[in-house]
């Protein structure tokens, strides 16, 4: 990572940090006026209806934090936002921290010389709703400050194009004789979706000894999820593309003849998808398991879809012949 990109990067971790810093510091000062079980989770009226220890209330508000912005400062340094899509991206950071952190500081206030029951669970501890909206309007002001801060700076700009189609009737082929049948299947990956596959289970036993079967629950399924997904395989053959896991469901098939041309790029997920995982955009759908190059096939429709993996161009030169055979068949 160069020194635009390491300064992007902590101007997008920054207030992350001070949410994170200024909860740890209300705890520290609070600690001795807390109850033992600390009133967590709260219903429509306001009434907590859920408990966890404060120690647990440290572990979730560090990791929610300091998650979060990592994941807000590797998209500012490594997400190709430019102009004003970079200003919004940091912004909208500044947002989710001034957010979840009043939301954390709020629900540690609460229970602040509440009185105990014999588990040492808070009483009489209730989450005014007015505060969401107290938290919104300091999203909102968070948002203009990360406005500013990114004007103060350089700003990313838009790389000149390089002139790479997105696919056209002139692209690769591959030589095939009559009737022979071809195929071609690759397995694709990230380095950083297994560990986060890990620690997701991880977190999710973490909560069900924590707090419960509600939080753990659906923090268990995305890991689930994620590990099915962590090596997926694409293949082309005759029928199309086939994006699947490592269990038989869930899978993504576009059939060939839905495919008008098939070209290989590289692919910015962040910035052209919005992220990782099966993306839908105006225009294109993909499955972007990471960063750099891809098949990109353009749909009888009009629109595009896309997936990262590697010797794409292989994959695209033979879609644009079983293509091309489709049609002298038809």
């Amino acid at each position: 990572m160069n020194r635009k990109n390491t300064a992007r990067a902590a101007l997008a971790a920054l207030p992350f940090l001070l949410a994170l810093a200024a909860a740890l510091i209300l705890f520290a000062t609070r600690r001795d006026r807390l109850p033992a079980q600390l009133a967590s989770h709260f219903v429509g009226n306001g009434r907590a209806d859920d408990y966890a220890g404060r120690t647990s209330y440290v572990v979730v508000t560090t990791v929610l934090l300091l998650g979060t912005g990592a994941l807000w400062a590797l998209m500012a340094a490594r997400g190709g936002f430019h102009g004003r899509a970079y200003n919004r991206v940091v912004a909208c950071g500044y947002a989710v921290a001034a957010f979840l952190g009043y939301l954390m500081a709020v629900v540690l206030l609460v229970n602040v010389d509440a009185s105990q029951d014999a588990q040492g669970r808070a009483q009489d501890v209730s989450f005014p709703m007015w505060q969401l909206a107290a938290a919104l309007g300091a999203a909102a002001l968070a948002f203009g400050l990360g406005l500013v801060l990114t004007a103060l700076g350089p700003v990313p700009e838009e790389p000149p194009s390089d002139g790479t189609a997105r696919g056209s009737a002139g692209g690769e082929r591959i030589a095939l004789a009559a009737g022979e049948v071809a195929g071609w299947a690759r397995s694709t990956g990230n380095r950083w979706l297994l560990p986060a596959a890990a620690l997701t289970c991880a977190g999710g036993v973490v909560l069900l000894f924590t707090v419960g079967w509600s939080a753990a629950v659906p923090a268990l399924l995305i890991g689930l999820l994620l590990l099915a997904f962590a090596r997926p395989n694409v293949a082309v053959d005759r029928r199309g593309i086939t994006v699947s896991g490592m269990l038989p469901w869930p899978r993504v098939r576009v059939p060939l003849d839905r495919i008008e041309t098939a070209a290989s790029r590289d692919i910015r997920p962040l910035a052209e998808y919005g992220g990782w995982g099966y993306r839908i955009r105006p225009g294109r759908t993909g499955v972007m398991i990471r960063s750099g190059e891809g098949i990109v096939a353009r749909l009888a429709e009009g629109r595009d879809f896309a997936v990262t993996v590697d010797d794409s161009a292989t994959a695209a030169a033979l879609l644009n012949t079983l293509i091309d055979q489709r049609r002298t068949e038809h």
